[in-house]
């Protein structure tokens, strides 16, 4: 039990449990209400649970992500190329380290540099909508993956035929994210780090003889400069590709499933309405539920002392509905005053690529909606059993 200076109220929930990973907002409500804090048995660990308290953990400068030295414990055989990639990852890093990449990192996600995807990304989302079922079908498999996975592959600068071989190697190495992770998930994630790694390294090298123009070609430019070593180059290259996609297509999926149904929907999804819209389901239906974070110094947050070595858990997922942010929180309002959320997390690990999938969602939504105006969802969507991440595994709808 991590160790903090007063007794947390106790909670049980089973995050396998399809109840509640179908719907954990009746749980979040109910922890909210027993304070900043509790202690979630399952896990083992305190968890944050508001808004206010959620923000202060991930922003605080002695709490971070990279395991403290005397937590750390060998890596398993069986793990090597995954913790190989993990080892660079700007996920698992702390300054100066983490600065230091994610500097390079955001230098290529300029606002000229994302506009200019603003057109692939239209046209992909055309011709995934073109080749629709003409009868029900699942539009996580038809448009939210293939188009996420395609968008950050025409990004980063890969062929687009890979796209569908990258999402899957990603899937892979994700889930060792997830709270149902076992041997079996281990090997696959090893099994596609290690594939993942290969495929990049050769992006990489191909970069170094051709001008291209590229993200993947300023990484390479970046590291032949000095500012990142190959293996750092090539760990944000593969965690670019992994966040880019992952956390996007649930995003995707999720906004559909809320808008489908909307009746103020073409208000909602007008020019100058999207923006705001895009942030009202990431805030309503975040992508991601829950992120750890480590404390390295003995620390105090809401008058709850914390102490070095231990470890806490941020629920983004409750702090996204809590009503001292948002009035009535558990109420979708597109057209609500905009508040920043935390579906994108906060401080110096918030999402670097944040932006582009913003843009994403701000295009893909108006451009299905207006091909497909009588979208309409033809079954319960079925949540994927993947908490901490918040998506559809099959969400089937009709458009005719």
């Amino acid at each position: 039990m991590a160790q903090t200076s007063q007794p947390l109220p106790v909670v049980e929930q089973d995050p396998g449990d399809p109840e509640f990973f179908d719907n954990p907002y009746r749980f979040y409500d109910d922890i909210r209400r027993q304070g900043d804090f509790v202690f979630w048995k399952d896990y083992d660990l305190p968890m944050a649970t508001t808004h206010a308290a959620v923000s202060q953990i991930m922003k605080h400068p002695d709490m971070g992500r990279a395991v403290p030295e005397g937590l750390q414990t060998p890596v398993p055989t069986h793990l090597q190329a995954f913790a190989a990639v993990e080892a660079h990852s700007l996920l698992e890093l702390e300054p100066p380290a983490h600065g230091r990449i994610r500097r390079v990192t955001m230098s290529a996600f300029t606002s000229p540099r994302i506009a200019l995807i603003a057109p692939v990304i239209s046209q992909l989302a055309d011709r995934l909508i073109d080749v629709f079922p003409e009868g029900p079908f699942d539009l996580i498999d038809a448009y939210a993956k293939p188009l996420a996975a395609q968008s950050i592959a025409a990004f980063l600068g890969v062929d687009l035929t890979r796209a569908r071989r990258l999402q899957d190697w990603s899937n892979q190495m994700v889930a060792m994210y997830q709270a149902r992770r076992d041997r079996q998930i281990e090997d696959e994630a090893n099994a596609a780090a290690a594939s993942m790694a290969a495929f990049m390294k050769a992006e990489l090298d191909e970069r170094r003889n051709e001008d291209r123009q590229d993200f993947l070609a300023r990484l390479v430019a970046t590291s032949d400069e000095g500012g990142l070593s190959e293996a750092e180059a090539l760990s944000t290259a593969i965690l670019l590709m992994n966040a880019g996609h992952e956390a996007t297509a649930h995003s995707l999926g999720n906004a559909v499933s809320i808008l489908a149904g909307f009746e103020g929907r073409a208000e909602a999804i007008a020019p100058d309405a999207i923006a705001g819209t895009v942030e009202e389901c990431l805030r309503f239906r975040p992508p991601l539920h829950m992120f750890t974070r480590y404390v390295y110094a003995d620390t105090e947050v809401e008058d709850l002392k914390f102490e070095k070595d231990s470890q806490i858990g941020c629920l983004l997922g409750s702090a996204c509905r809590d009503d001292a942010v948002w009035p009535d929180g558990n109420l979708f309002d597109p057209f609500r005053l905009r508040r920043p959320h935390l579906a994108f997390g906060h401080g110096i690990h918030s999402c670097v690529g944040a932006a582009l999938a913003r843009l994403e969602l701000q295009i893909a939504l108006p451009v299905l909606f207006a091909r497909c105006p009588d979208l309409r969802v033809t079954s319960p969507p079925k949540v994927a059993d993947s908490y901490h991440f918040h998506g559809f595994e099959a969400l089937e709808v009709a458009v005719r």
